[in-house]
């Protein structure tokens, strides 16, 4: 079986053909995705209309499936969770991050398709780790390599917007408990390529540990404004039954929250990783 791929940025994304992704993956095809992602860290698919069965099942071909703790997900489904802005404040999807890094083994990936869009608006960017390390200077690589960063799952769920409700104040304080904020490196190398990548996001990195707090102040917002500059940046214009599914152990990503009061509708079902290091 051969997927058609055809590369649409020089930093990254890929649009892929000549696959119908509601059907079981077979080995040679699995293989095929995962050699076509590790080349181009995000790959689009056309004209796909997933059930959400369907959707964890692509998915769960690459990995176990994490639940959210904090967004609504498919009832009969809870791997899908739902992105609906006529139901959840997806304000926080509006700036670059790397999907859950405030867990322990943050998500090898992520499999996103789009439901309901807006009449325009609702683009969606992705930046890659890779070109924005690879970029930097040797002096500021070796720097960074060996550093580590606090990630904290409040800097995206604030209390004042997520604990509204009782039942929404219990929630996020029982996420609170079993996902303190944690330390992963600065720079991560890739499990399968080896190669290395920035693994600072904005959404969830609060700090750099071994720096003074305005050392790392001061570093963080020059590494944000680095890692998504436009050349390592793609912008991706959807259509209604698109799938994107990205690397999000080497990407960064950016909703763009340009539509309202228009509704849009996403479902989203992502991969549990491995540690990073």
């Amino acid at each position: 079986m051969t997927l058609n791929i055809t590369p649409i940025s020089t930093a990254l994304g890929a649009i892929v053909g000549g696959i119908d992704l509601s059907q079981p993956l077979g080995n040679a095809e699995q293989q095929a995705i995962e050699h076509a992602l590790l080349e181009h860290q995000v790959l689009f698919f056309r004209a796909q209309p997933l059930t959400p069965q369907q959707q964890a099942g692509f998915a769960a071909r690459f990995g176990d499936l994490h639940i959210h703790p904090i967004f609504p997900n498919v009832a009969e489904q809870p791997e899908i969770l739902v992105l609906d802005t006529a139901v959840t404040d997806v304000a926080d999807n509006a700036i670059w991050h790397t999907d859950v890094t405030f867990l322990p083994t943050p998500a090898l990936g992520s499999v996103l398709a789009a439901k309901q869009l807006p009449a325009c608006g609702g683009d969606t960017l992705w930046a890659s780790g890779f070109a924005a390390f690879e970029t930097l200077s040797k002096p500021m690589q070796r720097l960074l390599d060996g550093l580590t960063a606090t990630h904290d799952f409040t800097r995206s769920f604030p209390l004042e917007r997520f604990g509204t409700t009782p039942a929404d104040l219990q929630r996020w304080e029982d996420t609170r408990r079993q996902y303190p904020p944690l330390s992963h490196p600065v720079v991560r190398t890739h499990p399968v390529s080896g190669r290395k990548a920035l693994f600072v996001n904005e959404g969830f990195t609060s700090r750099i540990n071994e720096l003074t707090a305005s050392e790392s102040t001061a570093l963080l917002s020059y590494l944000f404004a680095h890692a998504t500059r436009p050349e390592f940046t793609i912008r991706w214009r959807w259509q209604e039954n698109d799938v994107a599914f990205w690397d999000n152990r080497v990407t960064q990503h950016y909703a763009v929250d340009d539509y309202r009061p228009q509704r849009r509708v996403m479902h989203r079902a992502t991969i549990l990783g491995d540690a990073p290091y």
